[in-house]
């Protein structure tokens, strides 16, 4: 056995006892701690409706979704991502990866949110000061290929949460692996992310369950047109995404278009797709749908474009700059920004 084939082995078991320690339980979100951990930073992702797998491009932003998108030529590359959130909360991601031939590629990097400044007062309501809540987590990502073809990766992140005076320490692993055909047209990719434990509680509670999640998807560049598809299917651990709020309210979880079928609307909210329009080497337009966000998130008044998302990319020799725009509520959207410093480019440029 080869050591790329232990390694492939390895993850594969790593693969199987995340599903079976959390897919039977599994939550989509209200019930788990670090949500934070699902928040899309990149630019170009979150421009494709806020989740991709499968692209296998230069872009280090994207070994975050799936740490097998790993690869050598982001070698020496920085990642710099901020959005701008609702209510004044901010998140961002900074990362650096490196890569060694025969040993495979490193990355690490530190994602953050912060929700700002809160009025604290006591029982009886006099405001006595301020306080405020973050959340951290670091990442420690290893990918490597199997072959030409096939790559695996594992991303490790500890986190952190403080909330007011109350704080929280646990960790979770990502799991992936990538394939892309060698004309480079077709990817795909499939992760298990946020397998973990809770480790100090905030207060005494019983410890809570992380966001586990399975995501695959696939993409796919035309040869003789500017267009690049993908899709990914969020949640593949649990088939029933819809949420019902009370036992009377059963007209919520269905779209008008659907209601006479529960099995399509419950495969719909799994899906996400993304559309990049690539008119030269050096610039992208990109839209996305999602539609679970879109059946969770609109004002039924006035249904809007709750659910899209849309973005552009400059694309250079020694950085690039992505913007993204995703629109959730009617109430308003987040923009995320994201810039890629290729510093081996840099270093080479201004030393001439």
């Amino acid at each position: 056995m080869t050591v790329s084939g232990n390694m492939g082995k390895r993850i594969i078991y790593l693969i199987l006892a995340g599903m079976l320690v959390n897919a039977l339980n599994a939550q989509t979100g209200g019930d788990n701690i670090y949500e934070f951990l699902n928040l899309t930073h990149s630019g170009l992702v979150s421009s494709t409706g806020g989740a991709n797998v499968s692209l296998n491009t230069e872009n280090l932003n994207l070994a975050y979704h799936n740490p097998a998108l790993l690869n050598a030529t982001m070698d020496k590359n920085i990642a710099l991502n901020y959005v701008n959130y609702f209510a004044g909360v901010n998140y961002g991601l900074a990362m650096y990866s490196r890569s060694f031939a025969g040993t495979g590629n490193f990355a690490a990097g530190l994602t953050y949110l912060n929700y700002g400044s809160f009025t604290e007062a006591d029982a009886s309501g006099i405001i006595i000061g301020s306080f405020s809540a973050s959340e951290y987590a670091l990442s420690m990502i290893y990918s490597r290929e199997i072959d030409t073809l096939f790559s695996v990766g594992i991303n490790l992140k500890p986190v952190l949460s403080h909330l007011e005076k109350y704080t929280s320490f646990g960790f979770a692993v990502d799991v992936g692996a990538g394939y892309h055909n060698r004309s480079g047209l077709f990817s795909a990719g499939v992760v298990i992310r946020n397998v973990g434990l809770q480790v100090t509680r905030y207060a005494g509670e019983e410890r809570q369950k992380l966001p586990f999640e399975i995501q695959a998807g696939l993409s796919q560049k035309l040869a003789y047109a500017p267009f690049r598809f993908s899709l990914t299917l969020k949640h593949l651990e649990k088939f029933d995404l819809t949420y019902q709020y009370n036992d009377n309210d059963t007209a919520t979880t269905k779209t008008n278009f659907l209601q006479s079928s529960e099995f399509l609307e419950n495969m719909m909210r799994h899906v996400v797709v993304g559309v990049e329009l690539i008119p030269h080497k050096n610039f992208y337009l990109s839209t996305g749908f999602n539609y679970q966000r879109r059946r969770e998130l609109q004002v039924e008044s006035k249904i809007a474009t709750a659910g899209f998302s849309w973005g552009f990319g400059i694309i250079t020799s020694i950085m690039n700059i992505e913007f993204g725009r995703a629109t959730y509520h009617l109430a308003g959207s987040s923009n995320h920004l994201s810039l890629i410093l290729k510093t081996d480019q840099i270093y080479n440029r201004f030393r001439k």
